[in-house]
């Protein structure tokens, strides 16, 4: 004769574990939102299910009997799957939050690239202050991965996982003198000034193009105000000043204005992707392969990056 396996209910299995560490039936019943009249049936219950005594009852509380004891570790790893099961569910119903510094920029297209791989997937962007606002953000929970140029020492609980370089073109009036060229050399931008008002003070940008300057002896005006992207493209189309942009920045459209790719060496910005180690949102770990599958690594014999930001986007040769 064969003896088949009882089918447990797992509400009569979470109060076992409720009462295991609350001691007390009446304190089981508190943790878990029901009566202790339900409590009690529960437990009965599993005890009929499992054919053994789980608790004795003492002054001090519920007591474990030596089968409640060798059945507590099967119990709480039960539960546990359950709650994570539930957990990933519910993660998956939620959007995936991923945090860009502007809309315009190349990571958007990143995002949108790797949302028409995945069926049945909701993202929700979030546009903040680059890393300075992403780092907290990631540590808490409220959005599920960044793209950001890397400046400094990460937190132990962050990865970075490089995303893409993009070239760095200058942005000129149709009647400037370089507008005509199809790209133009690194070394002729020595002694230019190039006007970008959005680079805020203290930002992992703002450092970029500091160091990008200093290489290349451009002197970068952040005076301001940053009246948009709009503004910024109507000044270089007036002539009056000259700016630098990403290969993929979608810049406003102006009859005016021309953007020259920079070369010999071709400045690359560094974005990466940005996750917190503990977050388990199953969309995640598919938006991380999509990342590493698309990038392309620094090349050094054709492309200038800062010293900090080479380790990272530098892939030696097999």
């Amino acid at each position: 004769m064969v003896v088949q396996p009882a089918d447990l209910d797992l509400a009569a299995v979470r109060a076992f574990v409720a009462v295991t560490e609350d001691r007390y039936f009446s304190e089981a019943a508190a943790t878990l939102g029901i009566t202790q009249q339900a409590v009690s049936k529960r437990i009965a219950k599993l005890e009929s299910d499992l054919g053994v005594r789980l608790f004795s009852r003492t002054r001090t509380g519920a007591e474990l009997t030596r089968d409640g004891g060798a059945f507590l570790h099967h119990a709480r790893a039960l539960v546990g799957i359950a709650d994570q099961a539930l957990e990933m569910l519910h993660a998956r119903r939620r959007s995936l939050r991923v945090d860009v510094l502007d809309t315009r920029l190349a990571a958007l297209d990143v995002v949108r690239a790797f949302h028409r791989t995945v069926e049945d997937m909701e993202v929700e962007i979030i546009t903040s202050d680059g890393l300075r606002s992403a780092r907290g953000a990631l540590a808490h929970g409220s959005i599920d991965a960044a793209f950001a140029r890397v400046s400094g020492t990460l937190e132990d609980d962050l990865v970075s996982v490089p995303a893409y370089l993009e070239q760095a073109h200058l942005l000129v009036a149709r009647d400037h003198p370089l507008a005509g060229l199809p790209q133009v050399e690194a070394a002729r931008l020595s002694g230019m000034t190039a006007w970008m008002p959005g680079n805020v003070a203290g930002s992992e940008w703002a450092e970029f193009w500091d160091l990008f300057g200093a290489a290349f002896d451009i002197r970068i005006d952040v005076t301001g105000p940053n009246f948009g992207w709009e503004h910024f493209v109507e000044e270089i189309g007036s002539g009056e000043r000259v700016g630098l942009a990403g290969e993929w920045c979608r810049l406003p459209s102006h009859p005016r204005t021309v953007q020259i790719p920079i070369v010999d060496p071709a400045p690359m910005y560094p974005c990466s992707l940005l996750r917190h180690r503990q977050n388990r949102h199953p969309v995640l770990a598919a938006l991380t392969r999509f990342v590493e599958g698309d990038f392309r690594p620094y090349d050094p014999r054709r492309q200038w990056l800062p010293a900090p930001d080479r380790a990272a986007f530098h892939r030696p040769p097999p």
